[in-house]
């Protein structure tokens, strides 16, 4: 066996047309358009445009008990939301 390419002196034939080719082919087409068709439905119907929910955050809790901060002061997204009267730490 040899390892060289051999070089072609002719063009290459092109396969022969069949008749089940050309069927595929079509349908092919065919599906290419309903799906097209489709997706410019998809594109211009009112849902597609609204914007995506956005998902609320967490509320944030904070509690402070430290030397200048008001003692057992708890917080809730940065509003004071009361005092813990006696506790040091949570």
């Amino acid at each position: 066996m040899s390892k060289t390419l051999q070089s072609l002196s002719r063009p290459v034939a092109a396969p022969r047309a069949s008749p089940l080719r050309h069927l595929a082919a079509a349908s092919l087409r065919q599906a290419s358009r309903l799906l097209t068709r489709l997706a410019r439905q998809l594109a211009a119907s009112p849902s597609a445009r609204r914007a995506p929910a956005r998902a609320q955050p967490l509320p944030v809790l904070e509690f402070y008990a430290e030397a200048g901060a008001p003692e057992g002061a708890l917080y809730l997204d940065g509003e004071l939301v009361g005092h813990l009267s006696g506790v040091t730490r949570l």
